[in-house]
């Protein structure tokens, strides 16, 4: 399934959104800061601080048999063996890769179609991480496999030491089962690894000094030929050093055979390059801040701003379509496939053989289009439909040779349904479905709308026990995130069920800008110095869950991560009032030094340049590291993270719990040695990590 993000940008960016090694943590700072000591990340010193936190937090707060009945409760979640084991198609197979009690790090693992839709399907396993983490010494990561079609044979896996965005790359082969002796192989590095054909792959990785961009990734991309060394590999593109990063891969679908180098130039903002066979590049005529995807004989295009082109303007947030040869001959023939309104978005779409599946939000709730290329316009028809305040999700299984489709049904009161059906065969039949971890039928879902500062309805949905009463003294957790036009809907999460509302609790999602809802229109509301409108909405929510008596400011719990942190420490520092206690997780807090530090530089183009003064000025207003003052009535609040974070690093967590120390607050503090950006290298890992943060905020706000 092709998101919102563009199929590119992952591509550019390997495994995961963003990622770095440690080295960045060298850079002078210009202004004077006690805490910098802290950001030496792995430093004796600096661990033995981490260690006297960690320690001083599980006392207090895991130390007890009411938090290791919950941590076992959600490890029994997470390991569950009647969990839906999610498939992606491989070749002939369908491969999994699954986590459980018995294999902590997981099996990669295969089965057929057939076998999948039993209850209880045989599986083969293709690679058992445990076992390799023991052979080697490792404590290893899946982060995934790159594998050649047509034939299927050959994949480029991807291992990561302990959860850090830095991988591993080797070759395996899916016949043998067996990592291939003298195949390509690349050490830890912030890597992207492409198959050309079975001999060449196209790679992007740190070839030494120069070789890496300012946002520490990949400044250049080579073509490397079997049997030879990287250092004779053939430079395909250099990209410059304020670039984000570069990459190229071919599209290996039989007839449709293209080389394409992409080239990121800041977080929104692209170039996309068809590669001939004399290496000439020619690129994709579209705005730099248009995703692009080429699939067969049709070119995708989503501006992300409103564009002119052929005497039309389209609009910021739709689906064009154009072949792809005549587009780059010169013609702007172009079909509108989506366009937005004032409630909908697109949130993702996916081809099959024959089709299209788009995936539209209307106010934050999913329905299904399947739309067909056609004579002039294509045409359309709905797929399948869900419960209301749920939400509805559809891939193809293999675009290359069928239609059939895999459609998901998840809502936060309902366990997720998974359905297999073939487009134009009648309906999809429901084949996996997951289990109940607790009594959804004490709880209500709605959904409300708050109005922000300027004006803006914000939606917020509400899951809470059936007969709440309004008089302010319902324990209540208020998650966000708010930022890379990410976009929060329904889904059960038996971790939330256990650990909050089974208590009695209140659990609230807050769709505040920033986030992508609303398509870009909403995400670019709040972007750089109109930052301070996600946290506006944040607390417009809270005020409206306070005015409507769900809640009161002693009994309101916040929760957030990544960049949802950072809105959790704004929370703190500009809105304390309203929260009983605060969570921020893996979060960015100082906004002075963020793009110096592990993999800050490059997100500029989502917050602004702090060593630009004219930018600061504004940074500085959402900077929760900067605006910490001693005398205000901070709630108590806990920071956690991880030492392999290489992506946000710890350093942000470490020096926010320092300072607030300093200035007599009350912070608490925990870092997991292990787990990168998710701060859980395991099963074990991540409910110990869920179940510290759920108990904290019931501590403080019940």
């Amino acid at each position: 399934m092709t998101t919102k993000t563009s199929l590119w940008l992952t591509l550019a960016l390997g495994l995961t959104l963003s990622g770095m090694t440690h080295a960045a943590n060298t850079i002078t700072p210009t202004a004077k800061d006690p805490n910098l000591w802290l950001e030496t990340i792995d430093g004796p010193k600096q661990l033995d601080w981490v260690k006297q936190q960690n320690a001083e937090t599980v006392k207090t707060y895991a130390d007890n048999a009411e938090f290791k009945q919950l941590d076992a409760r959600l490890l029994e979640v997470l390991d569950s063996n009647a969990r839906i084991p999610m498939v992606s198609k491989i070749g002939d197979h369908f491969y999994n890769f699954w986590r459980d009690k018995e294999h902590p790090k997981g099996l990669w693992r295969r089965t057929t179609l057939d076998e999948y839709r039993k209850d209880t399907p045989t599986w083969e396993t293709v690679i058992d991480l445990d076992a390799l983490s023991a052979s080697e010494k490792e404590n290893w990561v899946w982060h995934g496999a790159d594998c050649l079609k047509p034939a299927y044979q050959r994949c480029l896996v991807a291992l990561s030491r302990g959860g850090a965005d830095a991988s591993v790359m080797r070759e395996f082969d899916l016949t043998s089962k067996q990592f291939v002796k003298d195949g390509f192989d690349l050490p830890e590095a912030k890597s992207v690894m492409n198959w050309k054909d079975t001999d060449h792959v196209y790679v992007a990785t740190d070839f030494g000094p120069g070789s890496m961009t300012k946002s520490s990734y990949p400044r250049i991309v080579k073509e490397w030929k079997r049997g030879t060394p990287l250092t004779s590999a053939t430079v395909v593109y250099e990209a410059k050093d304020d670039d984000m990063s570069v990459s190229a891969v071919r599209d290996n679908t039989p007839g449709f055979e293209r080389d394409f180098v992409f080239l990121q130039i800041a977080f929104y903002d692209s170039q996309t390059f068809v590669r001939g066979k004399d290496g000439k590049l020619t690129k994709i005529d579209v705005p730099d801040d248009a995703n692009v995807d080429a699939h067969r004989e049709w070119l995708l295009i989503e501006p992300r701003s409103d564009w002119s082109v052929g005497g039309k303007t389209y609009k910021s947030g739709s689906l064009l379509a154009a072949k792809f040869d005549d587009y780059m001959a010169g013609k702007r023939e172009i079909t509108v496939l989506f366009t937005p309104s004032d409630t909908t978005a697109l949130d993702a779409y996916s081809w099959t053989r024959h089709h299209l599946i788009l995936n539209v939000m209307d106010n934050v709730v999913n329905r299904l289009e399947v739309l067909t290329p056609g004579p002039g316009e294509w045409t359309r028809a709905p797929l399948g439909g869900a419960p209301a305040l749920s939400t509805i999700a559809a891939g193809g299984v293999d675009d290359d040779s069928s239609d059939a489709y895999f459609l998901t049904v998840t809502g936060f009161l309902q366990p997720t349904t998974l359905y297999y059906g073939v487009l134009n065969q009648g309906e999809g039949q429901a084949i996996k479905h997951s289990p109940s971890f607790f009594d959804a039928s004490k709880f209500d879902v709605s959904q409300h709308f708050a109005t922000s500062k300027d004006g803006t309805r914000v939606p917020y949905f509400e899951i809470a026990p059936k007969n709440l009463k309004a008089d302010g003294s319902n324990p209540t957790l208020q998650y966000g995130y708010g930022g890379f036009e990410v976009s929060l809907q329904p889904a059960y999460s038996g971790s939330v069920g256990r650990a909050w509302l089974e208590k009695g609790g209140v659990y609230v999602i807050a769709n505040i800008r920033g986030g992508g809802e609303y398509g870009p229109r909403w995400h670019k509301a709040a972007l750089k110095a109109d930052r301070l409108r996600a946290y506006e909405d944040f607390a417009a929510v809270s005020q409206d869950l306070i005015a409507r008596k769900v809640t009161s400011p002693q009994h309101l719990g916040a929760m957030g991560g990544s960049n949802g942190g950072l809105l959790m420490g704004n929370m703190l520092t500009l809105y304390p009032q309203f929260y009983g206690a605060i969570v921020s997780q893996v979060a960015l807090l100082d906004m002075q030094r963020y793009t110096h530090l592990s993999a800050g530089a490059s997100w500029m183009a989502e917050y602004g340049d702090p060593d630009k003064p004219q930018e600061w000025a504004w940074i500085k207003t959402f900077s929760p590291y900067y605006n910490a003052r001693a005398g205000q009535k901070y709630p108590p609040v806990l920071f956690t993270t991880s030492t392999r974070d290489d992506r946000v690093g710890p350093v942000h967590a470490r020096k926010m719990t320092a300072k607030l120390e300093s200035l007599g607050y009350h912070t608490s503090f925990y870092e997991n040695i292990e787990g990168g950006h998710g701060a859980a290298a395991d099963n074990k890992q991540a409910a110990f990590m869920s179940a510290l943060g759920y108990t904290y905020l019931w501590d403080h706000v019940k």
